[in-house]
């Protein structure tokens, strides 16, 4: 960390207030100056760009601070749970650039604690067993202007409901049929407290604990308490659970004291144009096929964004400008994919590839000739140094950098016109060949052989420059072009319109047979980044593989939508 940057952190300046309220309380030795936090992700999901926000503010702020921070899978509902989501989970953390050491744990590492404090509650008088369904629970909540009703099973005998809870526990009663209740104030002005569900009974396998379990803790009840027993002394979250924090530190303070005490605080949540952050929704889309799985590369997950070649980087880039606030906003869409053409500027390699062929002949040009040209790899990167390029009398060029009859400011090639093809030639356009129907199958060139890109002739200036891929060398492969999931700016917003609808039809263009430079193809590792120059940001798919080379378009070089927004 740079000099003055620490002198900075000493002093409290520069932070968000989130790591404001965390510097307060470490300088004030709360919790004998350490710092711990986690990040509780349910494992029922892939975690998407949204809970990017949190990782980062999470394991970014114990970074910060000199703090450590947990990995605890909140896995309290087995129904929808699957060790796949574990696994994605932890690929995806690590991906963004943190780890949690020795510090993975499970909300159903503390059932046994957590039954116990139950057991503990119902004792004490502070906890009973109720057989209203969930619709009846539901109705007698009352509102937020009118008191709720007391249940009818409210004032049972402490030994009646501990023998039904043990009794829930066994697996002796039908799901839904009871629940565990705490007891506090049906005429609270917050609704969480009258009376919240503690326990439900579930009886369906967990992926951690098998069949031992017949009743799972509610989120309110276990997040606070497994907290406490990790040690997690800021528990960081967003603002939907602002009316839920005096109910967690209700029951953080059945175990805690002065001494130490978790503290709860919210941020604003990342909302995205063009998209959905709803888990239940991106579901949706999965189980109805209305995309390739979790990690298709037009979804927001982050394996999603990771395959469609987005990086680390530019994702935590784009969370530090974008900030932590009290205050929900929309984040415009542009401003990710501005942070990742950002990073892919300065990181990806400069390469030639054809979406759209047609062939050009360079009538002049010797027959059994090729050359070899070299290319800068990077224009940003000064050691990422050059690779080498053929050229040859026949090459391909794109068929819409041609026109027969062109526009006034049309600068590409038309017949009589002259352009230079990146690295190598200017070119003149003689002629062209036609199918029967009239479509073109080649152009006619000629080249001026004094004006190779770093020769003497070379300084003669043309108003258009192409690019282009030797035909005799050109490899074959696959391109997917990805676009916005949604047509529709705000489609969480659209509730009146079927889910289906708001889908943009071009969010997926897959073109055959695009002709790619030599190099691409001998540096398609997984991972790599390269620039298709003139065209976008493209890397290779997952499965890509020799012989059958698949890239995906991570980013177009320029933001279309906005321009198209603002006409």
């Amino acid at each position: 960390m740079a000099e003055k940057e620490t002198e900075e952190l000493n002093e409290g300046k520069g932070l968000n207030f989130v790591e404001q309220l965390v510097y307060d309380d470490l300088k004030a030795g709360k919790n004998g100056g350490r710092l711990n936090t986690r990040f509780p992700p349910e494992p029922n999901g892939y975690l998407h760009i949204g809970h990017a926000k949190a990782i980062c503010m999470d394991f970014g702020i114990a970074e910060k601070f000199g703090g450590t921070c947990n990995l605890r899978f909140d896995d309290t509902n087995p129904v929808k749970e699957d060790v796949e989501y574990v696994d994605s989970i932890r690929e995806d953390i690590h991906w963004l650039g943190f780890d949690w050491g020795d510090r993975e744990y499970y909300a159903s590492d503390y059932f046994p604690q957590l039954y116990d404090l139950a057991v503990r509650m119902i004792k004490e008088g502070k906890a009973y067993v109720d057989d209203q369904t969930s619709e009846q629970i539901a109705a007698q909540k009352g509102t937020p202007t009118e008191p709720g009703q007391e249940s009818p099973y409210r004032n049972r005998s402490v030994e009646e409901n501990l023998d039904l809870f043990e009794r829930m526990n066994k697996g002796e009663f039908d799901e839904g049929s009871r629940v565990l209740r705490a007891k506090i104030d049906m005429a609270s002005d917050n609704m969480h407290f009258r009376d919240p569900i503690m326990y439900r009974i579930i009886k369906h396998p967990h992926h951690r604990t098998g069949t031992k379990w017949n009743v799972y803790p509610m989120y309110d009840f276990a997040h606070g308490q497994s907290d406490y027993f990790e040690g997690v002394t800021h528990s960081i979250c967003t603002l939907e659970f602002v009316p839920h924090r005096p109910l967690y530190e209700y029951f953080v303070k059945e175990l805690a004291d002065e001494s130490y005490c978790p503290r709860q605080i919210e941020f604003n949540r990342l909302n995205l144009t063009y998209t959905v952050m709803s888990k239940r929704k991106l579901l949706q889309l999965v189980k109805e096929n209305l995309v390739n799985g979790w990690d298709d590369p037009r979804m927001p997950t982050i394996s999603g964004m990771r395959r469609r070649g987005f990086t680390p980087r530019s994702i935590r880039n784009f969370m530090d400008r974008i900030g932590y606030t009290k205050y929900e906003a929309l984040n415009s869409m542009s401003l990710l994919e501005h942070a990742v053409r950002e990073d892919l500027n300065a990181i990806s390699t400069r390469v030639m590839a054809v979406i759209n062929p047609v062939k050009m002949v360079i009538t002049n040009y010797p027959e059994d000739k090729v050359e070899s040209v070299s290319m800068e790899n990077n224009p940003e990167d000064p050691e990422a140094g050059t690779h080498e390029m053929p050229f040859s009398r026949e090459i391909y060029i794109e068929r819409d950098d041609f026109m027969e009859n062109p526009p006034k400011k049309f600068f590409r090639l038309a017949p009589d016109k002259e352009v230079r093809l990146k690295g190598a030639y200017i070119v003149k356009c003689t002629g062209v060949k036609k199918d029967a129907d009239g479509n073109i199958e080649e152009i006619y060139c000629t080249y001026d052989p004094d004006t190779r890109s770093g020769l003497p002739g070379s300084m003669r200036k043309v108003k258009g420059t192409l690019h282009w891929v030797s035909a005799g060398h050109a490899v074959n492969a696959t391109a997917r072009l990805y676009d916005r999931l949604f047509n529709v700016e705000n489609p969480a917003a659209e509730t009146d319109r079927y889910f289906r609808d708001m889908l943009n039809p071009d969010s997926l263009k897959v073109v055959e047979n695009i002709k790619l430079e030599p190099y691409i193809a001998e540096h398609a590792e997984p991972g790599e980044h390269f620039q298709f120059q003139r065209i976008g940001y493209f890397t290779p798919d997952k499965s890509s593989a020799p012989g059958n080379l698949i890239f995906n378009r991570t980013i177009a070089l320029k933001d279309s939508w906005e321009k198209e927004k603002n006409k």
